[in-house]
C-alpha cells in the first residue's frame, strides 16, 4: 500500500514538474520573440495598440466614451499577449473604434428626386409613399429632428422589404436590414457580456459598425414573427428598447456597456400581421397598412418591372419578348391567386425560360407572347374567373367578397322547397356569416307584409342557403345584404336585376352599415363585367382611394337601409315558371 502511494506521489510530481517546464520554456521562448521584435523595430501588441489610439483620434465620441476607451487600452498595455483575456480586451476595444460615434450621412433632401425614385420602384402604395415624403419634408424643416419609427404591415410580395432600400437609395443614407424571423435569444439585439468566452455585441450594434453611419435605413424584416418570453430572454421586449424615440438615445448594449444614440436610425419595421406583435411593441410605431395590388395594378408593376428585370437576367434584350396587358391578365387570373406579385415574377421567368432554351436549340421565337402561348408553357389554368349570372333564377344574388389576394365576387343561392318551415345553411360558412343570414331571415319575416308574402308560407317552406365553393372557409358580415335580397327573391320569385352586385352589413332595423375592402371588392365587379353595385352610404369616401378610371362605366348605388337596396335590386317581373308559394298543403 505505502509502495502505491510513493509510485502517486512521484507521478504527480512529475507531471507538475513537465507542466511546469512547459510553461517556463513557453515563457522564456515568448520573450525572446518579444526581445527580438523589439530589437527589429517589429512589436505587433505596440503596433495594435498605436492603430488603437489612431482611429480613436479621428472619432467624434463623448467623454465618458473617451475616458473608457483610455482606461480599457491601459488595461489591455499591461496585458500579456499569451492571456485569456487579451483577446476579449482587443476585441472590445476594436468594436468600440469601428463603431460610428455621432457619425452622420449628409441627407439628399430634394423631395422631387426623393418622389421619383420612390414611383421609379415601386407603382402605387401612394399612403406610404406620401409618409415617407412627409418625413424628408419635415427633416428639410428641422434638421434634428427625430426619426420615425414605421411598421408597414401587409401580406407576402407587396414591396415592403424593398421600400426601405428605394428610401436609402433616395435619402442618400446606408442601407441595412436585419432579419428578425424566428430569433430566440435576447443577447442577439443586446449583446453578450464581454466576460464570457466568443462574447459578441448584439446585431444592432454589429450593423451600425458595418454600415459606418449613425443614420441609416435600418429594416427590422419580420416583426411579427420575434419569439416572445423564453428560455433565452425576451427578444420582443428587447426591442421595446429599440423603437421608443425616447429610449433609443440611449442604447445600453451588455458588451460594449454604453450608450450608444440610435436616434438618428429610421426603424422601418415590416410584418404580415399585427395580431402576434406585443401590444407594448405595436405602441411604439407608427403603423402603415399596405394592401394588396389590384388587378391593374399588377398589369402596371409586370410592365414597368418585372418583364423588363427578368428578360435582363435571362439575357433576352428588352424587346426580344413582349407581352401585352391581355396575355398579362390571363397569367394573373389563371394562374396566380396572391395579393403581391411574386407567383406573376415567377411565371413570367418560366415562360422567358421557354424562349430561352427555344433560341440555345437555334429554334424560331416569336416576339410577342400570345395567350395561347402562355397555356401551352404553363399547362392548364389553375384558377377559375367567376363570370356574371343570369337572372332567370329566384333567389340567386351576387355578393362582394374581400380576401387576401383581393376582391372576389360570390353566388348566395337560396332554394325554398315544401316542409316545416326549416333553415339550413351550407358553403362552410363561419359563425359571422350564419348570424348575418339569420338576420337577413328574420327581418324578412318581420316585413313580409310589405312585399305582399303571406306569412303562413315560412311554416310550409324550408329554407337553404349555400355559398358555392364548400371547400373555402367563408366569414364576415358583408354578405349580409346580399342574403337578405336573395331570401326577398326566392320568396317574392321576382327577378334580380341582372348585372347587380353588393355588399354591406345589416341590422335587425334594416340598416346597412359600412364594410372594409371596398375597393378590391368594387375592381372584382368591373372585372367580371357587372355594371351595377350596391354599397353601404357610410362606405362613400372610401372612392377616394380608387383611381377615378378604375370606376368608369360603373354605376354605384350607395345605400343607408334595406328597403332601399331592394327597391334597386328586384325588378317588377316575376321568373319564368316561379314557384307557387301560396298553396298550403
Amino acid at each position: 500500500h505505502e509502495v502505491q502511494m510513493i509510485d502517486l506521489k512521484n507521478e504527480i510530481q512529475n507531471k507538475v514538474k513537465a507542466e511546469l517546464d512547459k510553461q517556463q520554456r513557453d515563457y522564456i521562448l515568448q520573450q525572446q520573440i518579444k526581445t527580438i521584435q523589439e530589437e527589429l523595430g517589429d512589436d505587433p501588441n505596440k503596433r495594435l495598440i498605436e492603430e488603437l489610439k489612431e482611429k480613436a483620434s479621428t472619432k467624434k465620441w463623448s467623454s465618458q466614451v473617451a475616458e473608457v476607451f483610455e482606461r480599457e487600452l491601459s488595461k489591455l498595455q499591461r496585458m500579456h499577449s499569451a492571456s485569456a483575456e487579451y483577446s476579449v480586451q482587443v476585441n472590445y476595444l476594436e468594436t468600440l473604434v469601428d463603431l460610428p460615434w455621432n457619425e452622420f450621412t449628409e441627407d439628399n433632401l430634394d423631395l422631387g428626386r426623393a418622389r421619383r425614385i420612390l414611383d421609379e420602384d415601386h407603382f402605387g402604395l401612394q399612403k406610404v409613399k406620401n409618409r415617407l415624403l412627409e418625413f424628408l419634408a419635415v427633416l428639410k424643416l428641422k434638421s434634428n429632428t427625430k426619426s420615425p419609427i414605421l411598421c408597414l404591415v401587409g401580406p407576402p410580395g407587396v414591396g415592403k422589404t424593398s421600400l426601405g432600400k428605394s428610401l436609402a437609395r433616395a435619402l442618400e443614407r446606408k442601407y441595412v436590414r436585419m432579419s428578425l424571423g424566428g430569433l430566440r435569444d435576447e443577447a442577439e439585439i443586446r449583446g453578450h457580456r464581454k466576460t464570457y468566452v466568443g462574447a459578441m455585441p448584439g446585431r444592432i450594434i454589429q450593423l451600425l459598425k458595418k454600415a459606418k453611419s449613425s443614420n441609416p435605413v435600418f429594416v427590422l424584416d419580420e416583426i411579427d414573427k420575434v419569439s416572445g418570453n423564453n428560455i433565452n430572454g425576451d427578444p420582443e421586449a428587447a426591442l421595446l428598447e429599440v423603437l421608443d424615440p425616447e429610449q433609443n438615445k440611449a442604447f445600453y448594449d451588455n458588451f460594449l456597456e454604453l450608450d450608444f444614440d440610435l436616434s438618428g436610425v429610421m426603424f422601418i419595421a415590416t410584418a404580415n400581421t399585427m395580431a402576434t406583435v406585443l401590444p407594448a411593441l405595436r405602441d411604439r410605431m407608427e403603423i402603415i397598412e399596405i394592401p394588396g395590388y389590384l388587378l391593374e395594378e399588377k398589369i402596371q408593376i409586370a410592365q414597368r418591372h418585372l418583364i423588363p428585370k427578368q428578360l435582363a437576367e435571362h439575357g433576352f434584350k428588352k424587346n426580344q419578348l413582349q407581352f401585352d396587358n391581355k396575355t398579362i391578365e390571363l397569367i394573373i387570373d389563371k394562374y396566380t391567386r396572391e395579393s403581391g406579385v411574386r407567383l406573376l415574377e415567377k411565371n413570367i421567368a418560366k415562360i422567358i425560360r421557354h424562349h430561352a432554351l427555344l433560341l440555345a436549340e437555334n429554334n424560331k421565337i416569336h416576339r410577342k407572347v400570345s395567350p395561347k402561348l402562355v397555356e401551352d408553357i404553363l399547362g392548364v389554368p389553375i384558377f377559375h374567373q367567376e363570370q356574371a349570372i343570369d337572372n332567370n333564377v329566384p333567389g340567386v344574388v351576387t355578393g362582394l367578397a374581400w380576401t387576401p389576394a383581393g376582391g372576389e365576387i360570390m353566388f348566395i343561392e337560396v332554394s325554398l322547397s315544401r316542409g316545416e318551415g326549416k333553415f339550413s345553411m351550407t358553403g362552410n360558412l363561419g359563425d359571422v356569416m350564419k348570424e348575418s343570414a339569420t338576420l337577413a331571415f328574420e327581418y324578412l319575416k318581420a316585413h313580409a307584409g310589405d312585399l305582399d308574402i303571406d306569412a303562413n308560407v315560412f311554416k310550409t317552406w324550408n329554407v337553404h342557403i349555400h355559398v358555392p365553393e364548400g371547400a373555402t372557409p367563408k366569414d364576415g358580415p358583408s354578405a349580409g345584404i346580399s342574403m337578405f335580397i336573395a331570401l326577398a327573391s326566392a320568396f317574392t320569385q321576382r327577378k334580380v336585376k341582372p348585372l347587380l352586385a353588393m355588399t354591406g352589413e345589416i341590422t335587425l332595423r334594416g340598416k346597412v352599415l359600412p364594410v372594409g375592402g371596398i375597393r378590391e371588392k368594387i375592381l372584382a365587379a368591373k372585372r367580371a363585367k357587372y355594371t351595377d353595385i350596391i354599397l353601404p352610404a357610410a362606405n362613400q369616401h372610401d372612392l377616394k382611394e380608387i383611381e377615378p378610371y378604375y370606376i368608369e362605366g360603373l354605376n354605384l348605388h350607395f345605400v343607408d337601409d334595406m328597403k332601399t337596396a331592394l327597391e334597386l335590386s328586384l325588378l317588377p317581373q316575376k321568373v319564368k315558371k316561379p314557384l307557387d308559394l301560396s298553396a298550403v298543403k
